[in-house]
């Protein structure tokens, strides 16, 4: 199976180049596009005479079965207990706030005085 890409040889001057896509309008409407050689300026009236490269679809060395399963970074109970889901965690726009321990505290930090707050999910 082959795939179009923007490479082209050209007709006029030989160059293994690229083709400039320019929209053309009349008015505000967009009637078309304009396609152009990057390399002399030969201009083509219509995509069907643009004389593209095909390229091979590249054959590939590795299969699904090649790659590695997905890494499982948290225990399954691992992060139920964090200050983000506790009742004594505050938040405010300057800071995050344990009302427990009188301290700053991160959504990820986690302490033995845990209490789930009632609106969040209990897995």
């Amino acid at each position: 199976m082959t795939s179009r890409s923007n490479e082209i040889i050209c007709r006029a001057c030989g160059a293994d180049t690229l083709v400039v896509r320019q929209p053309v309008y009349e008015g505000f409407t967009k009637t078309g596009e304009a396609f152009t050689c990057a390399a002399c300026g030969e201009v083509y009236t219509s995509e069907a005479e643009v004389p593209f490269k095909e390229k091979a679809e590249e054959a590939s060395v590795f299969n699904a079965a090649d790659r590695p399963a997905a890494p499982s970074i948290f225990a399954a109970d691992e992060g139920k207990q964090i200050c983000r889901y506790c009742v004594n965690y505050v938040v405010n726009p300057f800071t995050q706030w344990c009302h427990v321990h009188r301290k700053e505290v991160e959504a990820t930090d986690h302490c033995d005085h845990f209490e789930r707050r009632p609106d969040t999910e209990q897995d």
